[in-house]
């Protein structure tokens, strides 16, 4: 099992980039989201990856982060999901936007990606509702691929109060649709809201889950 690697940027095409491994050139298909984030040919990069198997056929499949792997996992346990279709959802809605969108129950979101039909979308959101709390309580620890600049600062803006009230608001129907009580949610929500008081509506629901599972 090919579980990460990290080269040389040899080519880049419209899925996929070549990567040069000690004089190995790996072949690795990414979704949009992760092209745009690797540097340009002749840099360094590093992915982590999914090895495909097939009777005629090994595919290698990348990942800037290990929660956007474990997503692909989930998402290709569904009936009728491969990992092209897996690539396309997580390109379109991005790790966090694919578990604000189980959460939420919001099938129309998974929808959005490309290929991907109502009945699809729907199967998606009702097979993962139980099976995801796992990835979505995940620590977000994303390590840089080789070769990018890590060391820039991206200000921040603390949020307005009405802003604050929507995402617990958000986070407390998400943990709802996931079968926690009202009370339970509540508790835990208004918790991870007061030491993390300018989170989104995804990093609260992380936060809860952690707080709601069992130590």
């Amino acid at each position: 099992m090919i579980g990460r690697i990290a080269g040389r940027i040899e080519m880049r095409g419209l899925d996929h980039v070549l990567i040069d491994v000690r004089g190995v050139g790996y072949v690795v298909y990414c979704s949009d989201r992760t092209l745009q984030a690797l540097p340009a040919v002749g840099e360094a990069a590093a992915l982590w990856t999914e090895l495909v198997v097939r009777e005629d056929l090994l595919q290698l499949f990348g990942f800037l982060t290990l929660v956007e792997k474990e997503w692909n996992r989930l998402l290709t346990s569904v009936q009728g999901v491969g990992a092209k279709a897996s690539l396309a959802i997580l390109g379109s809605l991005g790790p966090e936007g694919v578990s604000r969108a189980i959460a939420m129950g919001d099938w129309n979101a998974v929808k959005a990606a490309r290929g991907i039909g109502p009945k699809t979308a729907q199967r998606i959101v009702l097979e993962l509702k139980d099976k995801a709390h796992g990835v979505m309580a995940m620590a977000e620890a994303v390590p840089s691929p080789a070769g990018v600049v890590d060391d820039v600062v991206i200000p921040v803006t603390r949020a307005a109060p009405a802003v604050r009230d929507n995402a617990q608001a958000d986070a407390l129907s998400a943990l709802a649709n996931l079968g926690y009580g009202p009370g339970d949610a509540a508790g835990a929500v208004a918790r991870a809201a007061q030491e993390q008081p300018d989170a989104d509506t995804p990093a609260l629901i992380r936060a809860a889950l952690k707080l709601l599972a069992p130590s």
